[in-house]
């Protein structure tokens, strides 16, 4: 295990332990932390951090150029980049009884019998999978279970310890006593003792990576390495999830950097930079769950509040190049208040809208505009222009959350959150336990989402080879297939063709990427979009667009593109609704309206060549029965008033980006 220097008592004694354990003690991450107390260490990892932005923010510049760079990518792979299993603690204090391998199995399209008993399978399995755990308190909870001697010599510690083993209700309670006491800062010290706690991770990180490597299949089944970084500072939803493109080999070198080193992302970021240094790997970090962040995640300023400069933009671009849009708790594109003019901005906000993770505070617009991926790219052009470096060029997927280990984003298939939200009766009405007394209900999750992965082969290097480049969109489940390109020379059949990523590769850039500025007139952007071969037909194609205006305004229009049927777009400028085929009481819908494929040429009517902008495609399904309407067609299960049962469920592209002449 790689340990760049050993930390001092007194460099321990700083660390703020806001949480039951400060096990997962990365010495190599805990550096970060140490090397505040040392000016010339600072200095040389510094330079070093510095060296790594600009090699990689060169490659990535050149990608952007022009096609030449990019890979061709053939096929597009579907995967789940945040599962939980047993060994994330609050997963494992619910009840959970599935461990990685299990989840490994399950997305591999296997028989597993869930903690609950059901009978689980994915009718098709998916191509690649992360587990990503909390670093906080990795496998700690099932070490109090099993009775480790040094913990259990706290009294405390013992008493969880027989809570947890008297039944599902002890260790809910248990449970309930661990989170009190993380957020009342009254946990007992052996949760904090690194010489209990230190090799605990170690050794629950070490088998994770040789079973990790032992599951992946090049070429037939990717399992990729990875973790989760849970700051949530006054209830605020900081988290990342952390992926490696290496096998246990590097990944064993280090541990898990997490939110008891430090809340600040940036710290987590030298971490990442420490691991590629001393290994020669590769990783990247994704934020999730903006939409609870009580508008941090995207604020203006940096974690300390001070206003983000082009070092904290390059190195923000550098290690988050992907945004995690829609999962379990609720759907991040964007919201009615920001988006006032676009009818279908209000998808999966109920009940995740109104606060952040732990409903510690009342969200309005102002703090919206932090929570929320669309703002942020607007907001990420406005610190380019003032910067020179946009901290927000960010590409999208989805991912579900799942506690339960089952990687579940289907209607008809969804297995929750948490193993009280496995199918059941009366799973809608349950409290979900994430704060407050008065928290969500369970209705309110979402059966999403999924990670579109478009690359030339299922292996770990081309798969994160594609995240870097943010050639990846997001769905909310459905496996719809979604090409889009810029150019300059496109013509309007290529949009028709029957290979439409020949003409697109050949003649521009993929999603993801920087439209070079110097062509001629407005820039063609081609689309399309198939449905999923056994799901819904296709409403409409829009194109998202934002910019600046003169006065320094950030601005945003949604232009419907293409779309199913006969309608025309009336004097509002909107589109009529596709229809609706949606059977309630069956929990059915018919392929009746809609379309299997929309593709189209579409040219900005007022594209500005002096004017910095995105673009990005939302792919919209007919309407559809919810999980709800489901648990209501098969339990006869009673919804709370309110509860939604039908929806319109979508695809979001990376964006491609635009930067004129001069301000590149």
């Amino acid at each position: 295990m790689y340990f760049p220097n050993a930390i001092s008592e007194a460099g321990l004694a700083k660390i703020t332990f806001k949480i039951f354990a400060v096990f997962a003690v990365s010495l190599l991450a805990l550096s970060a932390c140490s090397r505040k107390n040392d000016d010339s260490e600072t200095k040389d990892s510094a330079a070093s951090g510095e060296n790594a932005i600009v090699t990689v923010a060169s490659a990535v510049s050149a990608a952007s150029e022009g096609s030449s760079a990019h890979p061709i990518a053939t096929k597009v792979y579907w995967g789940d980049t945040h599962l939980h299993t047993w060994d994330s603690p609050d997963a494992f204090a619910a009840g959970a009884t599935l461990g990685p391998e299990e989840a490994l199995r399950f997305a591999m399209g296997e028989e597993i019998e869930s903690t609950t008993g059901l009978k689980a399978r994915l009718d098709r399995p998916l191509d690649f999978l992360v587990i990503a755990d909390h670093a906080i308190a990795l496998g700690l909870t099932r070490e109090i279970a099993r009775g480790n001697e040094r913990l259990l010599q706290d009294p405390r510690v013992a008493e969880w310890n027989r809570m947890m083993n008297s039944g599902p209700e002890g260790q809910r309670m248990a449970a309930r006593e661990l989170i009190d006491g993380h957020t009342e800062g009254t946990n007992p010290a052996a949760l904090s003792d690194l010489s209990i706690v230190v090799p605990i991770m170690s050794s629950v990180w070490r088998a994770r990576g040789e079973l990790v490597d032992r599951y992946n299949a090049p070429g037939t089944f990717t399992a990729l390495h990875g973790y989760e970084f849970t700051p949530t500072p006054n209830g605020d939803n900081l988290h990342r999830v952390v992926i490696f493109r290496d096998g246990a080999d590097k990944t064993n070198a280090i541990l898990p950097f997490t939110s008891a080193q430090s809340e600040d992302p940036k710290d987590l970021w030298r971490s990442l930079a420490a691991y590629e240094d001393a290994t020669g790997g590769k990783v990247l970090a994704i934020p999730h769950n903006p939409n609870l962040s009580n508008g941090h995640m995207f604020a203006f300023t940096d974690f300390e509040g001070a206003a983000i400069d082009a070092d904290y933009a390059s190195e923000r671009a550098r290690w988050e190049p992907l945004v995690e849009a829609t999962q379990i708790k609720g759907d991040s594109e964007s919201h009615p208040l920001l988006s006032p003019n676009d009818e279908f901005a209000a998808f999966g906000d109920a009940g995740w809208e109104d606060g952040n993770l732990t409903k510690s505070i009342t969200v309005t617009k102002e703090i919206h505009g932090g929570n929320y991926i669309r703002e942020a790219l607007k907001r990420g052009l406005a610190i380019e222009g003032e910067t020179g470096v946009n901290p927000f060029k960010l590409g999208m997927i989805g991912s579900t959350d799942s506690h339960t280990a089952l990687a579940t984003a289907d209607e008809d298939n969804f297995y929750g959150k948490f193993i009280l939200d496995e199918p059941s009766a009366d799973r809608a009405t349950t409290r979900i336990p994430l704060g407050a007394d008065d928290n969500r209900i369970g209705w309110q999750y979402l059966a999403s989402g999924y990670a579109a992965v478009w690359a030339s082969e299922n292996t770990r290097e081309a798969i994160f080879d594609a995240m870097m480049r943010k050639e990846v969109y997001a769905t909310t489940g459905p496996r719809i297939q979604l090409r889009f390109f810029g150019g300059w020379d496109y013509e309007p059949g290529d949009a028709d063709g029957a290979d439409i990523a020949k003409a697109g590769y050949a003649g521009g850039i993929p999603m993801g990427a920087n439209l070079p500025a110097g062509g001629d007139g407005a820039p063609t952007f081609l689309v399309s979009a198939l449905k999923d071969p056994e799901g819904a037909n296709l409403d409409r194609v829009q194109i998202v667009k934002g910019w600046i205006n003169a006065d320094g305004d950030l601005q945003e229009k949604v232009f419907d593109v293409s779309w199913a049927g006969e309608r025309t777009v009336g004097p509002d400028g909107k589109l009529p609704p596709v229809g609706d085929t949606v059977n309630l009481e069956r929990a059915t819908y018919s392929n009746d309206i809609g379309a299997a494929t929309l593709k189209t040429a579409w040219v900005d009517p007022a594209f500005d060549a002096d004017v910095a902008s995105f673009y990005y495609v939302r792919v919209l399904e007919i309407p559809t029965p919810r999980w709800t309407a489901f648990d209501v067609a098969r339990f006869g299960a009673e919804m709370p008033e309110g509860a939604i049962l039908k929806h319109q469920e979508r695809a979001y592209s990376s964006p491609i980006w635009y930067t004129p002449l001069g301000a590149q």
